[in-house]
């Protein structure tokens, strides 16, 4: 406590000098990161946050690099690409925050569920603030780990307030702790400051959860010494609070503890001041005065290394509707790959609303193929924790529409994780997309060019039912986030040749679909469909060439270009409303490097701007196909 306390106070010093841009306080709570910490094995995990200077230090974590976290270093744990707690150690068991600050919840149940499925006894423990306790995924997340009887403990470190808001506007039960009852879970309360009493309560619930894999919620009383960070001041908390806490100092009353005991002498507290000032004089000193890390390639994705299997060079006749193939191929990845768990809303028993996994539980088994509360937000989240140990995820949502719920867990966990700290989530998420089918405004959205904007995601989307069988396989070996869109109109509606072996096909490059010379038709899934279609109609004397982009992120420019090169006119088709879509980008991409290749503008060919409408003759309107002839008319004719 005392070293995490003195490591804080010369942070201050640091701040006033200008030589730190910004500190997060937990001066008076340092009873808290410490005494669960130490009461831990350390193979067990911690989610720390702000105020947890203490789980680090405990944990053994070097100073030096630390302070080049803090300070923005190459030498530091993110190499200057994260500030502050926002990064992982899995070598140390820690797992730092976002800023989101639930977030963190659900992926220490995936944490957890890990070990239950490898059957060993290590568990998860996750700190959360009185404030995050309003957000959705710390519901989630104790809903989840309590249905899923997962070891985890959640300790809330209730120091009265959020950043300036007191716990009295924030929640009106009368204790946190008393949520737990609403979970199903056993809740506790625990005086913070008291580093002892929060030992002992953190070592014996920790060997209950090792024993009975079940979930406890632990309520640590505490208070702010000083601000949510240290430009927000104190002026909103009553000072005689602070006059009341003072006496309640987690070290001060430790130090009194050890020596009216006669552990401690006031010679030893000295001496341990004055080592422990000199070592973190020395640890931060060389980083002081190191230079600022030099701009690299972006790590965006991790490599993907592992070995593709081609399909067969007789593909023979078999025909599989859409849906079929994408089944099989999720079977076999099963088969492949015995550390894939698929997670989803009634796909077990049920096997799916589409009817993707049926009879996967009677092959696989309800470890592996397990049905999900309403918590997509936890799910994916989960799928993190989960590839913290090794296994990959396929999470499916019931319908695209569903993964704004997920939004924070894929932007910025699943997104940016590889190039935060270096560990890459194994994740696919299914996506049920698209509209025809008078679905209405909430399960028929097109929100694949909502996730184009975000590095680190890839973004598969197939138009075929050999592809939708190959791409899929691939997406589950590759070591970064996938969502894998699959349009819903073709799953019964669309059948095609798809050899019976597994077989993969690459990420990130696009097929010709039909060859031509007059005009290029870039667009992908459903847009392949009724752009074949239309070319079946036309002149025999008018060839257009539709390119299958197949992968959206990242997309196949050499093919696009080499396409234009050749046709010298392009159309870019695609479901999601016009404005802010997928070809805005790609033709935004073919206008600025193509110029000089074009002999008539670039056309885009999209859906109107507007929610899409239940009645099937207003959804026809809001969908572009009907828009598409004369697009091509047009452009013929320019």
């Amino acid at each position: 406590m005392l070293y995490a306390r003195l490591i804080e106070e010369k942070m201050l010093s640091l701040l006033r000098q200008g030589k730190v841009s910004k500190w997060f306080s937990g001066i008076g709570q340092e009873g808290i990161a410490v005494g669960a910490t130490l009461a831990l094995r350390e193979v067990d995990y911690i989610f720390p946050l702000h105020r947890n200077l203490g789980v680090f230090t405990s944990r053994g974590m070097p100073l030096h690099k630390l302070f080049a976290q803090w300070q923005g270093k190459a030498s530091g744990f993110t190499k200057g690409r994260e500030r502050s707690f926002h990064f992982g150690a899995p070598e140390y068991r820690v797992i730092g925050m976002i800023s989101h600050l639930a977030a963190m919840l659900p992926v220490a149940d995936g944490v957890a569920l890990a070990s239950n499925l490898e059957g060993e006894d290590y568990i998860a423990l996750a700190f959360i603030g009185d404030g995050g306790t309003s957000e959705g995924d710390f519901h989630e997340a104790l809903n989840v780990a309590s249905v899923w009887k997962l070891p985890v403990l959640f300790l809330i470190e209730n120091n009265g307030y959020g950043l300036s808001t007191p716990v009295s506007e924030q929640y009106a039960c009368a204790s946190l702790a008393d949520r737990a009852l609403g979970y199903g879970m056993e809740g506790y309360t625990v005086q913070g400051n008291d580093v002892l009493a929060v030992y002992h309560i953190v070592s014996d619930l920790a060997e209950k959860a090792r024993k009975d894999r079940k979930p406890r919620l632990i309520e640590a009383i505490t208070f702010r010494m000083r601000g949510h960070e240290e430009a927000s001041g104190t002026k909103y908390v009553p000072s005689y609070l602070f006059k009341q806490w003072e006496e309640k100092d987690p070290i001060l009353n430790y130090e009194r503890y050890l020596l009216a005991e006669g552990l401690l002498s006031e010679r030893e507290i000295q001496s341990l001041r004055r080592e422990l000032k000199k070592k973190i004089e020395d640890e931060i000193r060389p980083v002081l005065s190191e230079s600022e890390p030099e701009p690299q390639p972006a790590e965006i994705y991790a490599p993907f290394s592992e070995e593709l299997i081609p399909p067969p060079a007789q593909e023979g006749t078999r025909q599989l509707r859409f849906v079929d193939a994408i089944s099989e191929g999720l079977r076999q990845a099963m088969e492949h790959e015995p550390k894939l768990i698929l997670m989803g809303q009634d796909i077990a028993e049920y096997g799916g609303v589409f009817k993707v996994t049926e009879g996967f539980v009677k092959q696989f088994g309800k470890e592996r193929v397990r049905n999900t509360p309403l918590c997509e937000s936890a799910i994916l989240g989960m799928s993190l924790g989960l590839a913290l140990r090794g296994f990959s995820s396929m999470v499916e949502m019931q319908f695209a529409d569903f993964v704004s719920y997920g939004f924070t867990q894929i932007i910025n966990n699943l997104a940016k994780n590889y190039y935060r700290w270096g560990v890459a989530p194994k994740v696919v998420v299914r996506l049920p997309t698209g509209a025809g089918v008078g679905a209405g405004p909430f399960h028929s959205q097109s929100l694949e060019g909502v996730f184009l904007h975000i590095p680190g995601l890839k973004i598969v989307y197939p138009a075929t039912p050999y592809d939708a069988k190959g791409l899929l396989t691939t997406a589950l070996k590759d070591p970064n986030p996938v969502l894998y869109f699959e349009h819903k109109a073709l799953y019964r509606s669309l059948q095609g040749i798809v050899p019976e072996p597994y077989y993969n096909l690459p990420l990130g490059q696009a097929r010709i679909a039909r060859a031509g010379k007059h005009l290029s038709i870039i667009t992908y899934g459903m847009g392949v469909v009724e752009a074949l279609k239309l070319a079946d109609t036309l002149a025999p004397d008018i060839q257009v060439e539709v390119v299958d982009l197949r992968t959206l992120l990242p997309w196949d420019q050499e093919t696009v270009s080499s396409s234009i090169r050749k046709t010298h006119r392009a159309i870019v088709l695609y479901e999601g409303t016009y404005t802010g879509g997928v070809g805005a980008e790609i033709a935004a991409w073919i206008g600025e490097y193509l110029f000089e290749q074009l002999d008539a503008p670039v056309m885009r060919v999209a859906s109107r701007d507007m929610p899409v409408p239940f009645s099937l003759s207003l959804e026809a309107d809001f969908l572009p196909w009907g828009r598409l002839a004369e697009a091509v008319k047009q452009l013929l004719t320019y």
